[in-house]
């Protein structure tokens, strides 16, 4: 039995890099009843993963975290003992368990809907959204960690749509298609002529696609 849970990166926990959010996780684990199974060999750790990482300095309200248990027990007791682990800035809304030969949360990760919020040049670059859209082709430079290449990013912005302050964009996330949020907007700053400019990001929701080719928030998968 796996428990899979969807909790919120927010405040100044945001700033916590992946790296070190599996090691809290890992600790917090630690002081629940939470039956986690463990890894095998000189260094047993939780059987633990979450469905995507998140750069550091942005807000989340839907993370998902994938732990295979030993035991059996209610999501409602597992949701409640995650719970009393974590801090009000990693709060845990929802879990829901299944089988072990359930897909892993990682993989069925396709899309992810963000909101984004510039500090200034806000009618600036949603003119620059408009020619965005517009465009069938769309270069920028997506760096890795071993390479920088120029990639068309068009393709990957599935929506973009604004409201009164912040653009909503549904872009995607996969091990061959991505497109980061802030690469988006320094794409749309750069077509817009701006040289500098703030802008927060949150995540909304990951999004994948039922084996009936729907497309629902991780956590219905």
């Amino acid at each position: 039995m796996r428990a899979i849970f969807r909790f919120g990166k927010i405040g100044r926990l945001r700033f916590v890099s992946h790296l070190d959010l599996q090691r809290y996780m890992q600790r917090a684990l630690n002081r629940t009843n939470l039956p986690a199974a463990y890894s095998l060999g000189f260094n047993p750790h939780p059987v633990m993963s979450f469905a995507s990482a998140l750069a550091m300095g942005w807000q989340s309200e839907y993370e998902v975290l994938d732990i295979k248990l030993s035991e059996t027990m209610s999501a409602k007791e597992a949701l409640k003992e995650l719970r009393s682990a974590l801090p009000e800035e990693l709060p845990v809304y929802e879990c829901r368990l299944v089988d072990d030969n359930h897909a892993s949360m990682m993989s069925l990760v396709q899309m992810s809907d963000y909101r984004i919020t510039p500090d200034q040049h806000f009618e600036a670059l949603k003119a620059a959204a408009r020619e965005f859209l517009f465009s069938e082709n769309v270069m920028a430079i997506r760096k890795t960690k071993s390479s920088e290449r120029e990639i068309n990013i068009r393709p990957l912005c599935v929506n973009l749509t604004c409201d009164e302050t912040s653009f909503k964009a549904r872009l995607m996330l996969t091990e061959k298609d991505t497109l980061k949020p802030d690469l988006l907007m320094n794409t749309l700053m750069k077509m817009a002529g701006i040289e500098d400019s703030e802008f927060s990001i949150a995540r909304e929701r990951l999004l994948g696609y039922s084996k009936a080719g729907k497309l629902l928030p991780l956590m219905e998968l």
